[in-house]
């Protein structure tokens, strides 16, 4: 008879996990978006879950099936219609690439000729006409994926909602610290998947509506679609919106409108990047606030690893390991002031203070 008290067999069981667990990382990369997109929304809405099932008393079954339809009505429908509305109108715009070569070739020959000094060479911008093309393709790569994954994500969330109570146990039991940095951990992670949940598509259609009242007011042409990848280029790391004004402001420079392209380039600083930073400010009294540095090295992380759901997951991961290496300091360092926390201001939302005691 086995003995299972054996240290040889808990090592050789925990090799087998890492073993299947590094061939199923490798085989299902592809899908893990869609078990990312299912823990995001699992998250959001287990609480509904919990309520439904233990305060009504409604059937198990039921109650998955009712929440599955609200995510897919309120999240994945919509975000789907957004990307293949973009998509298709972005397919539909025809360039004329030489007459764009001739307008930039004169406003680099213009400046040249201002300041004496050679900008570049002609050659090198023969990579315009290919732009276009190649982000096209980029999107709609991005799209379908996202749309394959979306269904991965209904699977998934289904059975997440069906045994909740039975995947947090679960999730709990294995995870190697004391009771007291396990809810910690629950706690951080709900509320940074609250604050980049809620927080940036929120920016996101702040930013967009004051970009589609500056897009009228210049007359730029298709102002709702440029307003439509202003609200999604929030989630670009550093550039943000400038990803889609300054382009603009270029065009007006180009086209021999220096005034008007002076007085845009102001408006999408002081006015669309302000909203910025006044809308960023305003959400984090009301969300986590999270450290900058963890949410632009995150998502710029998570878009290469996880594609669209990285920008909730790429600053959770690396919040984790900021979160971690605070908590080992202030448990086995002796003298650290090191807090076991990464969010600042969960003391606001009525989360009790951690206990300073180091007791293992």
């Amino acid at each position: 008879m086995i003995n299972v008290k054996n240290p040889q067999y808990k090592y050789i069981l925990i090799g087998l996990l890492i073993l299947l667990g590094l061939i199923f990382f490798k085989e299902g990369r592809p899908f893990l978006s869609g078990l990312f997109g299912a823990s995001t929304l699992f998250v959001m809405i287990r609480n509904q879950m919990a309520y439904l099932t233990e305060k009504k008393k409604w059937n198990r079954h039921l109650s998955a099936s009712l929440l599955l339809i609200e995510a897919l009505l309120v999240f994945l429908i919509p975000l789907t219609a957004f990307a293949l509305l973009v998509v298709d109108t972005l397919s539909g715009i025809e360039f004329d690439t030489q007459i764009i070569m001739t307008q930039v070739e004169g406003f680099i020959r213009m400046i040249e000729n201002k300041t004496g000094y050679d900008l570049i060479s002609l050659d090198n911008l023969s990579f315009l006409p290919k732009l276009g093309g190649t982000m096209l393709q980029f999107l709609a790569a991005s799209t379908y994926s996202f749309i394959l994954n979306s269904i991965v994500v209904l699977f998934i969330l289904y059975y997440m909602l069906y045994n909740y109570k039975g995947f947090e146990r679960g999730l709990k039991e294995i995870l190697p610290f004391r009771e007291e940095n396990k809810q910690i951990l629950a706690e951080e992670t709900k509320e940074i998947i609250r604050a980049n949940a809620i927080g940036i598509p929120l920016l996101g259609i702040i930013q967009g509506i004051f970009a589609l009242g500056g897009y009228y007011m210049f007359g730029i042409d298709r102002p709702i679609l440029f307003a439509v990848l202003t609200a999604f280029s929030t989630i670009l790391p550093v550039i943000g919106t400038m990803a889609v004004w300054i382009p603009l402001s270029f065009g007006f420079f180009i086209a021999g409108d220096h005034l008007t392209g002076v007085l845009f380039l102001l408006y999408g600083t002081i006015i669309i990047g302000g909203v910025d930073n006044v809308a960023r400010f305003m959400l984090q009294k009301q969300l986590a606030d999270i450290h900058p540095l963890i949410t632009i090295f995150g998502v710029i992380l998570g878009l290469q690893m996880f594609g669209f759901w990285g920008v909730i997951f790429g600053p959770l991961l690396l919040s984790y390991l900021v979160l971690l290496f605070n908590m080992y300091r202030h448990d086995y360092i002796p003298g650290s002031k090191a807090k076991p926390r990464v969010t600042s201001n969960l003391k606001t939302r009525g989360i009790p203070k951690y206990n300073n005691n180091k007791k293992q």
